[in-house]
């Protein structure tokens, strides 16, 4: 057994002694790799290019890698930049809301001098077929409200009334309420004299559902038609004068034929858009 490993040693080294010689020889005599290489090298040229190619195609792969991972921490930056730039935008949105908004409670404190009044903000809606009212984050603890004062928006427009004070909250129910009533002119700004312009807005049951105010028993010689604005007259001290509470809708006559009667639509929609009031705590009685 060891003389056939020792012959099979000595072949194989000899083989490759004389491999290397030739190949030796070639590189000298023929100036180039020689038969034996060359013969190796096309052996292995399927092999090199393919190595290569796989070589060219991962180095391909990872710049690819690499440059995804770039355009994703680009585009984490693009991402919070946007986000920065939509929190601003909505800031400055804020910011200009509310500043129209006092600048429309300033424009109604001139128009309406004397007028003394108290922002608040609503907490909760209450709205069946008999009632429609909201709760507001002031009371008898923490301002000078009190019952049967005016609630209106910024815009001088009346929504409402202070129903019932608590400590820290109250109810307020709206110009939709069956319980509310003002006394009002049709036309003009609500201050004129002229006793044949007053009327009763009120709430009413049928038309709660309809976001619809009435005015009940006019006066045959009062000209009411669609359009018409109606605000408070001030009569009865209850509200000052020249408060926005609705348009006029239509005009229907009574069903037994005795007067007519007519249906308004608040200027402003009694909704749960509404989420800031004002609360008139005083104002100067009308002459």
């Amino acid at each position: 057994m060891k003389t056939l490993v020792s012959k099979r040693s000595i072949i194989i080294a000899s083989t490759a002694l004389l491999l290397a010689i030739i190949t030796l020889i070639s590189v000298n005599v023929f100036n180039s790799a020689g038969p034996v290489t060359g013969f190796a090298n096309a052996v292995t040229r399927p092999v090199r290019a393919l190595v290569t190619t796989v070589a060219r195609t991962f180095g391909n792969i990872f710049a690819s890698m690499y440059r995804y991972e770039e355009l994703l921490k680009r585009n984490e930056q693009l991402l919070q930049t946007i986000t920065q730039l939509q929190s601003d935008f909505r800031d400055s949105e804020a910011l200009a809301a509310e500043n129209a908004q006092f600048r429309e409670l300033l424009g109604f404190r001139e128009r309406h001098g004397g007028v003394t009044d108290e922002m608040a903000t609503l907490t909760g809606w209450t709205s069946d077929n008999w009632t429609s009212t909201f709760t507001i984050n002031r009371g008898y603890s923490n301002s000078g409200i009190m019952q049967g004062m005016a609630v209106t928006t910024e815009y001088g427009v009346l929504i409402g009334q202070v129903f019932e004070v608590g400590a820290i909250e109250s109810t307020v129910i709206t110009v939709l309420d069956t319980k509310f009533s003002a006394a009002a002119f049709i036309g003009g700004d609500g201050r004129d004299d002229a006793a044949d312009g007053t009327a009763t807005v009120k709430g009413d049951f049928s038309f709660l559902r309809s976001g619809l105010l009435i005015i009940d028993h006019i006066d045959d010689d009062l000209s009411v038609i669609p359009g018409t604005t109606v605000f408070t007259s001030g009569l009865a001290a209850v509200f000052p004068p020249g408060l926005n509470v609705g348009e006029v809708v239509a005009v229907y006559p009574h069903s037994n034929g005795i007067g007519r009667y007519a249906t308004v639509r608040p200027s402003r929609d009694i909704d749960t858009t509404i989420q800031t009031v004002f609360v008139i705590l005083d104002f100067e009685n009308p002459e």
